[in-house]
């Protein structure tokens, strides 16, 4: 079920349709999110643009989810090399 939900960012409301409680609350965490690291950027950074500011915010986001990928990723091909060498372990221990 569609909710029709407004946030705000950077002080403009944006209307938008969260599909669910979960995602209601996720809209509105990432807002919480984004404005704080704003005022952040606005503190160091009083005489760049809203912009550059939110291009700061853009970027950072990017980074950091980027790096959590690559970390992601890194602990899946352990975690599959894991269970290949504990599937041939136990295949080890059958046949004995």
């Amino acid at each position: 079920m569609e909710q029709s939900i407004t946030i705000k960012i950077a002080g403009k409301d944006y209307p938008l349709k969260a599909t669910s409680p979960e995602m209601e609350q996720l809209m509105r965490l990432a807002a919480d999110s984004i404005n704080q690291k704003l005022a952040a950027y606005d503190a160091k950074f009083p005489d760049k643009t809203l912009v550059d500011k939110l291009s700061f915010v853009a970027l950072n986001e990017t980074v950091s989810r980027m790096s959590y990928q690559k970390r992601l990723s890194s602990v899946n091909e352990e975690a599959k090399a894991m269970l290949s060498r504990t599937s041939a372990y136990l295949d080890n221990i059958d046949k004995k």
